[in-house]
Formats: C-alpha cells, sequence, structure tokens
C-alpha cells in the first residue's frame, strides 16, 4: 500500500520554504532547490531519482519555454537571427575551446576536455527564463541578447549528442552523422514553421467555437506537447519545440487566453524541476572533491560572464546590456547534466571529475538568482565607462526636459502616443515624450516633437524627463509587463502623481489598479462606446442625446462596463472568477419578501452589491433612489462578486440578512 505521507511532507517543505524565501525578497526557485535537496537521496529520500522523476521536471520547461514562445513571433525571431546564430555559436564555440584548452592541459584528455566543455557552455533556460519574466525584462535589451544565445545552445545540444559518440567509438561517419542531423533539423523547423502558421489559427478557431473550456484546455496541452514531441523526434529538446509552438499562437488572438490557461501548469512543474536539481546535490562531493569544483566553478561563472560580455560588445550591443545578460547566462545549466550522463556512459570523462562538474554546475544554479536580481547593481560597479555615457544622455535629457513644467510626460511614441501628443498641441498643454525605437525618435526629433530615447521603466530616466514636474503620467502602449515597470518607478519618486495606461481589455485592469495606476483605458471598452454612439445615430437617436450618453457613461469611469453577465464561453476567462465582478438578474416575484420593500429598506449596499437598474413591465429603469417600491415581477440588476451576489439575492426572495 502506498503512503502519501513523503508527497505530503514535500509539499509542506515546498510551502514554507516558498513562503520563507518570499518574506526575505529571494526568488522562490531557491525554496524549491532547498526542498529537493532535503527531499532527495542526499537527506531524507523522500523522492525517488529516477527517469520518471526527471521527465516530470523537464515538461515544467516545456510550458516555461511555450510562455516565452508566445512573447515572440517569427518575424521577430528573424529579426534576432544575428543574435541566436552570432552571439550563439560564437558563445559556445569559444566557451567550449577555453575548456577543452584548460581541462586538456590538466587531464591529458582532449576528448575529456571536450566533454566537461561542452556541458559548461550550456546555461539554465529554465532559471533564466523564469527570472526575466518575472522581473519583466524579457523585452529589455539583455534580456533579448539571453534569450538569443539560450536558443542556440538548445539548437547545439544536438550535434553535442552525435558528437560524443562517435568521438568516443571513433567513427568513420561522423559528417554524414551530422549531415543527417543538421537536414532533420532544418527539415523539422522549416515544416512546423511553414505548415504551422497556416494550421493553428483555423484549428483554434474550430475548437473555441465549440464554446467549451475545458476542450481549449486539452487543445492547448495537445499543441504544446505534440509539437514538444515532434521535435524530441527529429532529435531536437523539447524546450525547442515548445518556444516554436507558443511562438506560432503568439500571432493569434488565442495568445492571451492561452498563456493564462497554462501557468497552473507551467508553475508548479517548474517548480518541481528545480525540486529535482536540488536532489542531485551531494555535499560528500563538495568536501571531498572541493580544489576540482573551485576548479570547474572557476571555468564556468568568470569565463562565461567574459566571454558572453565581449561577444555582446563585439556585437554592437551596449556595456551595461552585455554585461547583465553576461551576468544572467554566467551559470550551468541543465543540459549539462544531460552531456555529463552521456559522457560518464561513454567513459570519456573518470567518475569523479564528473560529479565535480556536476557540483560546480549546480553551485552556479544556486547563485545565477542572486547575479540576475543584482543585475543592475553589479553592473553599474564594473561598467563605469557605459554608466558615464548614460549619465551624458540622462544629462542631455535633463537639459531637454528642464523648459517643460505642469506638463503631460508621454511613456511610448507610437501611433496613440503621436496623436495624444497632437490633442494637447491643439490645447496649447506642454508634453513631453520618451520612447525606445532609435529611428522614431530621430524622425520625431527632426521634425520637432519633443521626445527623446529612453527607457520609461527607470525611475532616472522618468526624473530626467521632468517627472518631478509633471502634471500627468500616460503610457500610451498595451504592454502590462513594462506598464508595472513604469508605475513601479512613478510610485517610488511621486506617489501622488496621477498615471493613465492604456491596455488592451479590462482582464489586466485590476492589476494595473493595484500597482498604482489612476485611470485604465482600455481599448474593448472604447471601442465599444464608439460602435454604440454609431448604432445609436444610425437608429434616429440625435447625436446630442448621444454625446450625453456617451459622457454620461465615461464620468462613471468605465464601472458600467466592467460588469457583465456571464455565460458558459465565458469560463476560464480569469484567474480566481470568485473575486470578478458580473451583473446578475434577480426577478422579485410575487411571494418575494422584496416586493412592497423601500430601496432604502432592502439594504442592498450590505450585501457590497450595486443595484444597476430595474426592469419594470419591459421597461428598464434607472431612475430610482431610496424610497422607490419594489412591486412584484421587477427584475433587478445587480452588480457584484458571486458571492454577494448570492446574499443579494437571498434577501430579494427570502428576507435573509
Amino acid at each position: 500500500m502506498h503512503s502519501l505521507a513523503p508527497i505530503v511532507l514535500v509539499l509542506l517543505a515546498a510551502v514554507l520554504s516558498v513562503t520563507l524565501c518570499r518574506s526575505l525578497k529571494v526568488p522562490p526557485m531557491l525554496g524549491y532547490l532547498v526542498v529537493g535537496f532535503l527531499a532527495g537521496p542526499g537527506v531524507m529520500s523522500l523522492i525517488p531519482e529516477g527517469e520518471e522523476t526527471a521527465f516530470l521536471g523537464e515538461i515544467g520547461i516545456v510550458f516555461m519555454m511555450f510562455s516565452i514562445g508566445l512573447e515572440f513571433s517569427l518575424p521577430k525571431l528573424k529579426a534576432m537571427r544575428q543574435l541566436v546564430f552570432g552571439v550563439g555559436f560564437s558563445q559556445v564555440a569559444l566557451s567550449m575551446l577555453a575548456v577543452v584548452a584548460a581541462i586538456g592541459y590538466l587531464s591529458g584528455s582532449a576528448l575529456t576536455g571536450f566533454a566537461i566543455g561542452g556541458a559548461l557552455a550550456m546555461s539554465s533556460t529554465a532559471i533564466v527564463s523564469k527570472l526575466l519574466t518575472e522581473r519583466l525584462e524579457l523585452n529589455l535589451p539583455h534580456g533579448q541578447l539571453a534569450i538569443g544565445v539560450l536558443l542556440f545552445q538548445d539548437i547545439a545540444v544536438v550535434p553535442l549528442l552525435i558528437l560524443l559518440p562517435a568521438f568516443a567509438g571513433g567513427s568513420e561517419t561522423l559528417w554524414l552523422d551530422l549531415g543527417l542531423a543538421g537536414v532533420k533539423v532544418v527539415v523539422v523547423l522549416a515544416l512546423l514553421l511553414f505548415f504551422g502558421q497556416r494550421l493553428v489559427r483555423p484549428w483554434f478557431h474550430l475548437v473555441a467555437r465549440q464554446r467549451s473550456g475545458e476542450l481549449f484546455m486539452i487543445n492547448v496541452l495537445l499543441v504544446t506537447l505534440g509539437v514538444s514531441w515532434l521535435t524530441q523526434l527529429s532529435g531536437l529538446s523539447l524546450a525547442l519545440g515548445a518556444f516554436v509552438a507558443g511562438m506560432l499562437l503568439s500571432e493569434t488572438e488565442y495568445r492571451y487566453q492561452v498563456e493564462e490557461d497554462i501557468k497552473p501548469f507551467r508553475d508548479i512543474l517548474l517548480g518541481f524541476f528545480f525540486i529535482t536539481i536540488g536532489m542531485k546535490l551531494e555535499l560528500s562531493v563538495l568536501y571531498e572533491r572541493w580544489g576540482e569544483v573551485l576548479l570547474m566553478l572557476g571555468l564556468l561563472l568568470p569565463l562565461k560572464l567574459l566571454i558572453v560580455f565581449g561577444l555582446g560588445r563585439a556585437f554592437g550591443h551596449k556595456s551595461n546590456d552585455a554585461m547583465r545578460a553576461a551576468l544572467a547566462l554566467a551559470q550551468g545549466g541543465e543540459f549539462g547534466f544531460v552531456l555529463l550522463a552521456l559522457s560518464l556512459s561513454l567513459g570519456l570523462i573518470p567518475v569523479a571529475t564528473a560529479q565535480a562538474a556536476i557540483a560546480a554546475i549546480l553551485l552556479s544554479m544556486l547563485l545565477a538568482p542572486f547575479l540576475i536580481m543584482h543585475g543592475d547593481k553589479i553592473t553599474r560597479r564594473l561598467v563605469r565607462q557605459d554608466w558615464m555615457l548614460q549619465s551624458l544622455d540622462l544629462h542631455q535629457m535633463l537639459v531637454a526636459g528642464m523648459s517643460k513644467s505642469e506638463h503631460v510626460l508621454i511613456c511610448g511614441y507610437g501611433r496613440s502616443g503621436q496623436a495624444l501628443a497632437r490633442l494637447l498641441e491643439a490645447e496649447n498643454i506642454n508634453m513631453f515624450a520618451l520612447d525606445m525605437d532609435p529611428e522614431r525618435v530621430r524622425e520625431a526629433g527632426e521634425a520637432g516633437d519633443p521626445v527623446v530615447f529612453g527607457d520609461a521603466g527607470k525611475k532616472e530616466v522618468l526624473i530626467a524627463a521632468g517627472l518631478m514636474r509633471a502634471k500627468v503620467v500616460v503610457v500610451t502602449f498595451a504592454d502590462t509587463h513594462a506598464a508595472l515597470r513604469i508605475l513601479n518607478a512613478v510610485r517610488e519618486a511621486r506617489p501622488e502623481l496621477p498615471v493613465i495606461v492604456r491596455t488592451i481589455d479590462d482582464s489586466e485592469m485590476d492589476a494595473l489598479r493595484q500597482a498604482g495606476a489612476d485611470e485604465v483605458v482600455a481599448e474593448v471598452m472604447e471601442g465599444s462606446l464608439m460602435l454604440a454612439s454609431q448604432a445609436l445615430m444610425e437608429a434616429g437617436v440625435p447625436p446630442s442625446r448621444v454625446l450625453r450618453r456617451i459622457r454620461a457613461v465615461r464620468e462613471e469611469r468605465y464601472d458600467m462596463f466592467r460588469g457583465f453577465f456571464r455565460g458558459a464561453s465565458d469560463d476560464g476567462e480569469s484567474l480566481d472568477e470568485t473575486l470578478v465582478p458580473r451583473l446578475f438578474s434577480v426577478q422579485a416575484c410575487g411571494g418575494a419578501a422584496a416586493v412592497g420593500l423601500t430601496l432604502g429598506q432592502l439594504r442592498l449596499e450590505e450585501a457590497g452589491v450595486e443595484l444597476k437598474a430595474i426592469r419594470r413591465q419591459r421597461v428598464r429603469r434607472t431612475d430610482f433612489d431610496g424610497d422607490f417600491q419594489i412591486q412584484a415581477d421587477d427584475v433587478l440588476v445587480l452588480l457584484g462578486t458571486p458571492e454577494q451576489l448570492a446574499h443579494a439575492e437571498a434577501m430579494i426572495l427570502q428576507g435573509e440578512d
């Protein structure tokens, strides 16, 4: 009979350790690594170490890479080809050459150096991608540089898995094997990208028309794991296949829904992956072979950091971006364990050396969260020249913004930002804009627009742009992650300053409001207002009355439009449906307790709901006050959470308080 005790203990340890990590403001993955160490073979042996356990953890990486793929698109990947095949290839090649030279000299075997070099050249896709995503840095220059290198590392594993057995056995068909593997990789990726783009959208249309949240979730799992399986069959990694699957979905209208659906699977399984990594740590190896471990760690962290930094600068990246990417990629990765296990089975490296390399990779992975978390501070100390140049940029920005006061600070100078600027100009209101597109900044600057290049997510940039003298800040692009960074920076400098944020729909409205946004303008809501105004005028309603209606709605600050009647097709739209306000109709039938009572006597506000309208004899009424008396068969339209609505319904029908 199986016991739940080990599982319960592991879950308890995970909850306690992650809670402690969040309290100490350190990455939760450190808690998972500690749990893995304690629950693994080295201490309590609560979790058996085997292929099934490792595979379950690897599925977490699959969903993580799928989420990252949703942030990309095929045009964006083409634009990153220099990062992937330029910086990525150079990093793997130079890292391996350096390690081969050092280990080959010390051990007297070039094959041993090659095996360890391949393992140490890899970085942790799971750690880097998760931390960059959590810190909202995935789309920043150093985040893009890090992801580009990681993508090539995933591809580089394939030839390494072919080369190691070939070198060990002296294969005479090495070049043929590599050629066939290369052709297979190109064909599989080409087929996925070519046919996938043409199949994914209509396939998801077909599934979505069934209006089943359960079916939609199953389809997401099918696509994610199916594409990963196809790439695995071709010799590529599961993670690379998941990235391609996410990229195929990124250009469809289902991107945001899919991203929300997979979060529970991704976070739980990725946490289990870190637990499996922690299980590999053996204190005896650290004690007995500390010299070799330190040597491997020295070849791993400082060497890879210098290589990535140098390549970043050589390929035209700023010093601070290159350094932060180097800090993110300096650690070892999960594919290093795969390559070391294969090399050990082929007899390319001694057991003791393999254990020292595994321990070094684990220690580097433990240090990785701190390097990424404090990357900005470390970069400030190490790259002084670049920060002097940035200080000069900030000084120039400060000079440009000194003439502005009581102005509107616009973050993002795309179409929405430029349209806002034109309206402000027409009203003789000062404005100053920040944008991250150098070409757009150059062209707008030549035209005389007060716009400069700068990252509005950095407090020092906002202050240089006149944040302390601004009247309002407007975020004109619909990027929630970037908007949250800007809100955090504004709240640190000027908590009282009004901030208006643009978003696609109301799905992120609560998160943005909690982060400090005074108003969130949703495109879907504004589109609904425009549709309604056009429809009313076409129906013969005078324009003046239409304008009054639209003005009344806007004066309510979108509260009316945030409540909707729910249906089966709305399942799964929110992470916590119990907290989402919705509209609900309650009919006061003949025997209802509310019949004959006034709204003041009914006291619906005590249930926490808002009475939006009353329908009496097919006439919708909104002109009521506390003296309005409820009659039999009146329909009350309420706004509130499910729990509040249930309470209010009981008060109306049964008189329960």
